[in-house]
């Protein structure tokens, strides 16, 4: 993973520089970041940047060009969430691949997970930017996507978030976004584009209106940017203002029903050697697509279909854990084969596994496009900041690779 980088950096590393970093990124996104940090940038080729890229938008326009998926995946979203006027893709595209050694001992990126939802796009970008700051990389390295520098980068998310409204009618829409660790992201997108983060549960409706409150004023929404998570939701018991199956004088840039349509319930669907087996919990009881997966339940991974940051993930499954889940909720969880990530970033502690997110946005009429890269460092089973908090060098993270040419 280009050893003379990773060797200078490892060599030339000094934790004040990392402090700087984490100070800087809390004075641009107007709070502290509540999840951890990695020490170090991961330096990637280039050619192996492209092909993680290839492989989610493939995975992407696989799903977008099946007739029966996109029928299925419609009638997957629960009737109580199923907002009108779905467009025919999503705004916002994220794919998580962790990295194999394959026969050839060359690296290749493995499906972890596809969601058509948002995801830290401001924060990353900020943090990208003080990674090469602080810590002085070299020119020659860039942490863009399709050729996007900072200004063209900000360009293509006004024009898919805020569109053609004045900020002040869209607002960025999360529950209780003070309490938030994506807060810092929200106060990037804030302050980049104009816009307000508002709390879902203090919206006001009148008619096919909603509104929120700024001072004395209500002031008119025309268009969302979609960042509350029905599972959120669910699990506080958040009584909203307004039902999400209302025709409502909206638009959303981020539409709430991909959120479930493209989620762990899409990859089942996919059939591409980036993609492990996987199964539907309701299907194996059923018998259907068990010689799917390996005897040995060591080589079992168990999820929940909607939920973040590894809740409810479960190594191995018993089949008491299985059986634990109602029947009428089995199509709800997911079996999947698990992949054992090849650890390739070279630390002081040993070297690491790391889990690298493209992040997509897909303007309407026009092509999908990679914008920037995430990664999430870890030396676990699990590879989310939740679950790397007493380790270093770990944690999220952001891609580097040379410069075309």
């Amino acid at each position: 993973m280009l050893p003379e980088l990773r060797q200078a950096f490892n060599r030339e590393y000094q934790p004040g520089r990392y402090q700087a970093l984490l100070e800087d990124c809390a004075r641009q996104a107007r709070a502290p970041l509540e999840f951890r940090i990695s020490e170090t940038p991961c330096f990637f080729p280039r050619s192996l940047m492209q092909r993680i890229i290839d492989t989610g938008a493939e995975l992407t326009q696989q799903l977008l060009g099946d007739a029966a998926f996109l029928k299925a995946s419609a009638d997957a979203v629960p009737e109580r969430f199923r907002v009108p006027h779905c467009p025919d893709h999503p705004h916002f595209m994220t794919a998580d691949f962790g990295l194999v050694r394959e026969d050839n001992g060359s690296l290749a990126p493995r499906l972890v997970e596809l969601q058509a939802f948002p995801s830290i796009f401001g924060l990353q970008a900020v943090l990208s930017a003080s990674y090469a700051q602080n810590f002085h990389l070299p020119k020659t390295l860039e942490y863009f996507l399709s050729g996007h520098d900072d200004a063209s980068y900000w360009s293509l998310h006004r024009r898919v978030i805020v569109g053609d409204h004045a900020p002040e009618n869209v607002v960025l829409l999360e529950i209780e976004p003070e309490t938030q660790k994506t807060l810092p992201d929200f106060h990037v997108h804030e302050d980049r584009l104009g816009i307000r983060k508002v709390d879902i549960a203090k919206l006001k409706r009148e008619g096919r209106q909603l509104f929120y409150r700024n001072g004395s004023r209500d002031v008119p929404i025309r268009r969302i940017y979609n960042r509350a998570i029905v599972d959120e939701l669910e699990r506080k018991g958040v009584v909203l203002p307004f039902d999400y199956r209302d025709d409502l004088d909206v638009e959303w840039a981020g539409h709430p029903n991909w959120y479930f349509r493209i989620s762990k319930f899409a990859i089942p669907w996919l059939h591409h050697s980036a993609v492990p087996p996987a199964i539907f919990l309701n299907d194996w009881y059923n018998g259907r697509g068990r010689d799917l997966l390996p005897e040995d339940r060591e080589q079992w991974v168990f999820k929940p279909l909607y939920s973040f940051a590894g809740k409810g993930v479960h190594f191995g499954p018993t089949d008491a854990e299985l059986d634990s889940i109602p029947k009428d909720q089995r199509h709800n969880f997911l079996l999947q084969q698990r992949v054992r990530f090849e650890p390739v970033i070279d630390t002081p502690y040993g070297l690491t596994q790391a889990e690298v997110r493209i992040m997509y946005v897909w303007p309407e009429g026009e092509p999908l496009q990679p914008v920037i890269s995430l990664v999430r460092m870890g030396r676990g089973k699990m590879m989310g900041v939740d679950h790397n908090r007493n380790q270093e060098w770990v944690g999220a993270s952001a891609a580097f690779f040379p410069k075309e040419g």
